[in-house]
């Protein structure tokens, strides 16, 4: 991860917060959106690990009051990521249109804006206090939408020669997943906790 991965959580504070008195804060998410759009067809889901606010808020500050249970496996199958996708992404487009041409249409843009990233935030704080920090970027719409326009790509590399099954790598995976499998992992993050954690350099992107 980057040095300022742990530090970008307080942007969704900001936005959260801040937006319910300037609306014009919600417009960072197209910022968001832009960058995800922009890294993903090259780098599949690197922005969660490094560059995601709301990442960066449960990874460094609900994990610590997380009881970090197992992800349920319904949380990664596409019957409930795609519908999640089109709810919320539909919602956000009917709602954006609805007030297109009328008064003061551009903070009421940025206050749906600030909406969507409040009922996210809460939903997200919500799994990662009861379940595990990351169990809502198993879901998260634009997870999902890394995962099918570049989740193939910048894989983690696994030296099987060199790997002695230790598991560490399995343990600090904020996504829960099957680290040393050889096949392509969709929702890796990139965040490089496991090839820090591997003691034998067994690891690497």
């Amino acid at each position: 991860m980057l040095k300022i991965t742990p530090y970008l959580g307080i942007l969704v504070l900001i936005v959260s917060i801040g937006g319910l008195w300037y609306p014009a804060l919600g417009y960072f998410m197209l910022l968001v959106f832009a960058a995800i759009f922009l890294i993903s067809p090259f780098r599949g889901r690197w922005f969660c690990g490094n560059l995601c606010p709301r990442g960066s808020l449960v990874d460094f500050w609900i994990s610590k009051i997380s009881k970090k249970e197992k992800i349920p496996a319904v949380f990664r199958s596409f019957w409930l990521r795609i519908p999640v996708f089109f709810l919320l992404m539909g919602f956000m487009g009917y709602r954006v249109m609805s007030v297109i041409g009328t008064l003061n249409m551009f903070e009421k843009i940025g206050m749906i804006l600030v909406t969507m990233c409040i009922v996210t935030t809460v939903i997200a704080v919500i799994f990662g206090t009861f379940l595990s920090p990351r169990a809502w970027c198993t879901f998260c719409p634009m997870g999902t939408a890394q995962n099918l326009l570049g989740g193939k790509k910048y894989q983690l590399q696994v030296k099987q020669e060199n790997c002695i099954s230790c598991k560490k790598c399995e343990k600090v995976c904020p996504m829960q997943l099957d680290v040393c499998n050889s096949e392509a992992m969709s929702d890796c993050i990139k965040c490089g906790r496991c090839v820090e954690a591997c003691p034998k350099d067994a690891l690497h992107f």
